[in-house]
């Protein structure tokens, strides 16, 4: 193998394996910032030595070794410094209980979660950091995602995250936050934020900002595994039943989401036979475990009882859409996120037609917020399309296609600007296409 694509298989493995490095490392050194820089130079490692002595039949193992090995020099640093000024004897020992638990690193610590991923969810999301300071840190993390890939979820400026995630690091630093799951009445207050940094790294991994891939499998796994510890850790919080329920069923159309040659494949026209079943039950019965619990109006909720409208369509023509619009009103007054308002307006124009949607969209084409986002144009230039606007699809979908970071989702958006650019200039009719 050669030296860049062993660098290129290094990247891939780091990708997948520095969530839970940063867990492993953090739960020893108890400095998420340490235990990334730690986790870094892992990376370092490997890829110096990985093309000397080939990639290791288990790569993760041995980036977590390495990261170990760092991990207990660093803690040898601190002790001999606290030596050299006359730290008490206390301290020492408490370095030295360290060390001894460097050597089950690869064992979780025996209570009620075991998760070190969990637990670095809830440090990342820990009440002395501002919530957007802890979903950043959070998707940094947990997902891996660079500054770029979050200020996209976020739809804020790259620096603007870039400070968060400093500052956060250190805060938690400074104040000496404990590397543990909440419990009590301390849980109830951080739950919120650890929801959303659970849906936006399910979201990264179900529709990837950049990248040459539709879908991060490993991210959307996670996010799933992460769900549903916690709907055992709280099973009487709906709002959690209804994340659980939202990524299940959302999950559940992965693999007809792509076609054979690995483009999108937009949900009306996927095979629905290739929609996973138990993926689909699982998010019902969450789905139903949160509506009894009476959190029938959450946000969470109303976004897994959007997608059980499509899941239980045995066709498209089945589709409620009369329903799922009525449920992303109530969403938009409850969130008021233009996110939201322009997923309405999709949902008004399958019910009502795509004028009635196309007036929705245009009233968000001034929201700051979604000046950048790519499916703003995306959606008007497909519901142009439908009213046989070709001229102005065109130019709509060549803007989405500009914004759009990722290459499979860019090269659809070109393909369909394209098509719009041969339709015949003669068959611009604004009522063509038009559904009722």
């Amino acid at each position: 193998m050669e030296a860049s694509d062993t660098h290129r298989a290094v990247r891939a493995v780091f990708r997948i394996e520095s969530a839970r490095l940063i867990a492993g490392i953090a739960r020893i050194v108890r400095d998420v910032g340490l235990a990334e820089e730690l986790a870094q130079d892992a990376l370092v490692a490997a890829l110096e030595q990985w093309p000397e002595s080939g990639v290791p039949e288990n790569p993760g193992a041995w980036l977590m070794a390495a990261a170990k090995n760092r991990a207990i020099n660093a803690l040898r640093r601190n002790r001999m410094k606290d030596r050299r000024h006359g730290e008490l004897v206390f301290e020492i020992e408490a370095v030295a209980r360290r060390d001894d638990a460097v050597t089950d690193l690869e064992e979780a610590i025996d209570d009620e979660v075991g998760d070190d991923l969990l637990r670095l969810v809830f440090t990342a999301c820990h009440p002395i950091l501002p919530t957007e300071a802890r979903v950043a840190l959070t998707l940094r993390l947990l997902g891996g995602l660079s500054t770029e890939e979050i200020a996209r979820a976020f739809l804020v400026p790259e620096p603007t995250i870039a400070q968060r995630i400093v500052r956060a690091k250190r805060t938690l630093a400074e104040t000496q936050v404990p590397f543990e799951v909440p419990r009590g009445a301390d849980l109830a207050p951080r739950l919120g934020s650890v929801l959303d940094v659970i849906y936006l790294v399910f979201n990264e991994g179900y529709s990837a900002t950049a990248g040459d891939q539709l879908m991060r499998q490993e991210l959307c796994h996670d996010a799933l595994r992460l769900g549903r510890i916690l709907a055992e850790l709280e099973p009487g919080q709906p709002e959690v039943h209804g994340l659980v329920a939202l990524m299940e069923i959302n999950a559940s159309r992965s693999a007809a989401r792509t076609g054979p040659s690995g483009d999108p494949v937009l949900l009306l026209d996927q095979d629905r036979s290739r929609w996973d079943r138990l993926l689909v039950r699982r998010g019902l019965a969450a789905l139903e475990r949160a509506e009894a619990l009476g959190g029938a109006h959450g946000p969470y909720v109303l976004q897994a009882r959007i997608a059980a409208c499509h899941a239980v369509a045995r066709t498209p023509a089945e589709t409620d859409w009369t329903r799922i619009a009525s449920l992303y009103r109530e969403l938009a007054e409850l969130t008021r996120s233009p996110v939201v308002e322009l997923n309405r307006a999709v949902a008004v124009s399958m019910a009502e037609g795509p004028a009635a949607g196309l007036a929705l969209v245009d009233s968000l084409t001034s929201q700051p917020a979604l000046q950048g986002y790519h499916l703003l144009p995306s959606a008007r230039g497909d519901l142009l399309e439908k009213l046989g606007r070709y001229a102005e699809a065109r130019i709509e979908f060549e803007r989405a296609a500009a914004l759009a970071r990722n290459t499979r989702q860019r090269q659809r958006l070109s393909e369909r600007a394209a098509a719009c650019a041969e339709q015949s200039p003669s068959s611009d009719s604004p009522l063509k296409g038009q559904r009722g």
